[in-house]
């Protein structure tokens, strides 16, 4: 029994399956919360009799208690706003992607611009989207539809017009609006320049600065507009409860989402703990981490804080923006073009290190991978190694060689269990031509680099991926080779929930109050629907959240 002398208990948890994730006492029955901490992890007799007149009692009637889960890199404002936009995840075929969209556009006559999310690469088949497949479907009103990465977004015709881009205009490397041979725009954009004038005109850029320009909105909205701000951050963070989670450690960032966040807390409705980012751009110079160090200073508490650097080094594999060490399988002649060069990463990564921030690279090439890392271990050298707890986000690709490089530098490797072709929604082309076979032993290595101990941390990238922990879990656990005499990269049961608890708590330096059941931590726990220990992994994304507790408080209840 592992207690401490506490007052009645505010909230107990009883009849449960308790996976506490922690090596000293790893299961257990029942658990109480006292003043948003847990006070007793136990059985159900001992812990009861922490019982008063007022305790709040939840019968979890045989099902799992888990951690409240952690979830290590996702993007809550604009995810919360594309609850709101056309949903095209499974539809395939001109015919299926006609009818979503007239019947979206219909109930909706007065909307200036319609927003599509999740089109696959390949959703008419072997035929590449163009601005003439969405003119015969809407040719009248503006319409633009993302990949489910959020790097490609195809327009029509309308919308080119509208943001003034069907001529093409001067973009970054790394961008790319696809030009036809008639000199206009093909309708497919590849990154964040050549989309964010067509999307901006869907009155939503404020959701999408944090990504787009990790600057402030000008002028600052106040009143209506602030408080539907507000509310569009508060359909996140329920969205986040009903699905388990009590900890979101976003990947996109300014000074507004913080204030949002504050201003949501002050009303008592801040029902996750948040992690917001300051995002450092390829065109920014160093002087701009002076923001970022004020973020960290301001914003350092357990429900609210900051302290960490966003940066992407490259683009997706999908659209050929990802940097490659070697050229693409279906592209003998283009390994990708960096955001930033090598040396120029390496200075930069060096300057956040100095300011005892933590750093986290969106890089899904192995090009970029290697760069990365060849960053952090530029910084270790001139500053000094300390527990920085860099980041590599996604790490779609990599290299034997670099495999144990994220132990001996202590680089945390952020993962998505979605995200490989085949474990979940995402079709096996074009992304598995496009890397090539000789790549794949070392694709989405995430058993791989648990084994060789590192340390791996599970997130969705909602709304790249569904924002589901258990569905990511069985992701993990079900992953299949791409062919018998590649290395298998599935992993246990509880190496996934590891990876949405322990190790998430690990990323964020907090893993001495969250991401177990233990006295002492925060009363941070979700109550499942049955015992995933004794469900078969093919059915576990029946298992629902039946109970989500944030600080002792139920965030959410089936």
């Amino acid at each position: 029994m592992s207690v401490q002398p506490v007052r009645n208990a505010d909230l107990i948890v009883i009849n449960g399956r308790v996976l506490t994730m922690d090596s000293t006492r790893p299961t257990a029955e029942a658990v109480a919360v006292v003043d948003g901490l847990i006070a007793a992890v136990g059985d159900n007799a001992t812990v009861e009799a922490l019982r008063g007149p007022d305790t709040k009692i939840i019968d979890a009637r045989g099902g799992s208690v888990v951690p409240g889960f952690i979830e290590a890199h996702m993007h809550l404002f604009s995810g919360a706003a594309e609850l709101a936009h056309l949903q095209l995840a499974g539809v395939h075929g001109l015919d299926a992607l006609r009818e979503a969209v007239l019947a979206y556009a219909a109930a909706r006559p007065n909307q200036r611009m319609l927003v599509g999310q999740g089109a696959d690469y390949t959703i008419l088949g072997g035929e590449r989207v163009t601005r003439h497949h969405l003119d015969a479907i809407l040719p009248d009103r503006a319409f633009i539809m993302a990949a489910p990465d959020h790097h490609t977004y195809w327009a029509n015709t309308k919308a080119l017009e509208m943001a003034d881009v069907l001529h093409g205009r001067e973009l970054t490397p790394g961008n790319e609006i696809v030009m036809g041979d008639d000199g206009l725009a093909e309708g497919e954009l590849r990154e964040n320049e050549a989309f964010n004038p067509v999307l901006k005109l869907a009155g939503e850029e404020r959701v999408r600065l944090g990504l787009s320009t990790g600057g402030e909105p000008d002028p600052v909205p106040e009143g209506d507009e602030r408080a539907g701000d507000r509310a569009i951050m508060r359909r996140g963070l329920d969205w986040c409860a009903r699905h388990g989670i009590t900890s979101i450690q976003n990947m996109d960032g300014n000074f507004y989402q913080l204030e949002l966040l504050s201003e949501v807390q002050a009303e008592g409705d801040l029902i996750c703990r948040v992690q917001i980012p300051f995002h450092y751009k390829n065109f920014m110079t160093p002087d701009a981490l002076d923001k970022a160090s004020v973020m960290a200073e301001r914003y350092d508490g357990d429900w609210l804080s900051s302290g960490l650097v966003k940066m992407f080094y490259d683009g997706v594999l999908d659209s050929w923006t990802a940097v490659m060490i070697e050229p693409y399988a279906d592209r003998p002649d283009w390994v990708g073009e960096p955001l930033f060069s090598p040396e120029e990463f390496k200075r930069i990564a060096t300057e956040i290190d100095r300011r005892g921030l933590q750093i986290a690279v969106h890089s899904i090439g192995d090009g970029a991978t290697r760069a990365v890392l060849d960053g952090y271990e530029a910084a270790a050298k001139v500053n000094g190694k300390r527990d920085s707890r860099h980041r590599v986000e996604h790490v779609e690709l990599t290299t034997a060689s670099d495999i144990q490089r994220f132990v001996d530098l202590g680089v945390i490797a952020s993962m998505q269990p979605p995200h490989p072709p085949g474990a979940m929604s995402f079709p096996l082309e074009p992304t598995v031509s496009r890397i090539g076979r000789q790549r794949w032993p070392y694709a989405y290595p995430t058993r791989t680099l648990i084994e060789a101990g590192a340390h791996v941390v599970f997130a969705s990238d909602w709304p790249v991926a569904p924002i589901d922990p258990i569905e990511g879990m069985q992701a993990a656990m079900l992953r299949k080779p791409w062919a018998e005499d590649m290395p298998d990269q599935s992993v246990s049961l509880h190496q996934a929930l590891a990876g949405y608890t322990v190790e998430g708590a690990y990323a964020e330096f907090k893993e001495d109050r969250k991401g177990q059941l233990k006295p002492g931590y925060f009363g941070d726990l979700v109550v499942l629907s049955a015992d995933i220990e004794a469900t078969d992994p093919a059915v576990l994304h029946q298992v629902r959240p039946v109970t989500t507790i944030c600080g002792g408080r139920v965030s959410y209840q089936a």
